[in-house]
C-alpha cells in the first residue's frame, strides 16, 4: 500500500515548490508524482493541425519525486507522516501520525 493515492491533498516540503498545496493528478511510478500547479514547466511544442492543437508555449505541471511532498493533514494545517493500521475486519487503512485520525474516511 502506497502512501501517497491519486486525489490526495499534499504540500510540497523541498525544493523550488517548497511550501505549495495541491492535490496529486497522478503517480507515475513508486517514486514520482504529479502535483497541480506545482513545479511548472514550459514547453514549447509545434502545431498539430491532424489534432487541431495550436503550437506556442505551454506550461504543465513536471513530475516531482513523492520523498517531496508530504500529506496535508487539515486538522492541524500543516504537513503530516503517515502510518498503517489494521482494522477489526482485517483491512489497512492510512493515518496520520500526530493525530492517529484516519485518512481515507
Amino acid at each position: 500500500m502506497k502512501r501517497i493515492h491519486k486525489g490526495d491533498e499534499v504540500i510540497v516540503t523541498t525544493g523550488r515548490s517548497k511550501g505549495h498545496r495541491g492535490h496529486v493528478l497522478q503517480l507515475l511510478d513508486d517514486e514520482r508524482c504529479l502535483v497541480e500547479n506545482v513545479n511548472m514547466v514550459k514547453r514549447h511544442t509545434k502545431p498539430d493541425p491532424a489534432r487541431n492543437k495550436p503550437g506556442g508555449i505551454v506550461e504543465k505541471e513536471g513530475p516531482i519525486h513523492v520523498s517531496n511532498v508530504a500529506m496535508f493533514n487539515p486538522a492541524t494545517g500543516k504537513a503530516d507522516r503517515i502510518g498503517y493500521r489494521s482494522l477489526e475486519d482485517g483491512s489497512k487503512v492510512r493515518i496520520f501520525k500526530s493525530t492517529g485520525e484516519a485518512v481515507d474516511i
